[in-house]
């Protein structure tokens, strides 16, 4: 049975773009680590989620909640972070905090356990965690808290402990 990584929104534009921090920096050799060991392993799978907006992003009602345009698709900020390029896991693209087609493709499949990278922490990691927490109620979900980073410190430490009271595994802290 596979172990799944989940690589929550590793992009240009969170990294050091528009909405980029020190912390989501500093957490890029740690993320990528993590990546090159579950491809290197026969039982671990790899799968990235991407921010995706377009050209309308500020007429949407994430837009005027947060009037910073990022993850324009096609940009150098829509990418993954140049280091992370080179790996082969499926991409799925979202228009919104939670990747739905992740979660219903995924479905389908059986794992071992299912981990969680990326930012932010405090939005798009821990919507995705309890997307799959819902659909994999016996799977044991874990999230490193040194390879996330949420937008800030403070909402990374609040989301790491809601995530615990959904039963979801905080390694890393």
């Amino acid at each position: 049975m596979k172990r799944l990584l989940v690589v929550v929104d590793m992009q240009n534009d969170f990294i050091d773009g528009s909405l980029g921090t020190k912390e989501a920096q500093a957490i890029l050799g740690a993320v990528e680590e993590k990546i090159r060991l579950y491809e290197a392993d026969k039982d671990g799978e790899v799968v990235f989620t991407l921010d995706t907006h377009f050209a309308n992003y500020p007429d949407t009602l994430e837009g005027k909640k947060l009037p910073v345009s990022h993850c324009i698709k096609d940009t150098e900020g829509w990418k993954l972070h140049p280091s992370l390029e080179k790996y082969a896991g499926k991409r799925y693209e979202k228009s919104t905090f939670g990747c739905v087609a992740m979660a219903r493709d995924l479905e389908k499949c059986e794992f071992e356990s299912i981990e969680f990278v990326g930012v932010c922490t405090d939005v798009c990691v821990i919507v995705n965690a309890l997307i799959l927490r819902t659909v994999f109620p016996g799977t044991p979900i874990t999230v490193d808290a040194s390879c996330c980073a949420g937008v800030t410190p403070e909402g990374h430490k609040n989301a790491l402990e809601a995530m615990k009271a959904c039963q979801i595994d905080v390694t890393g802290e």
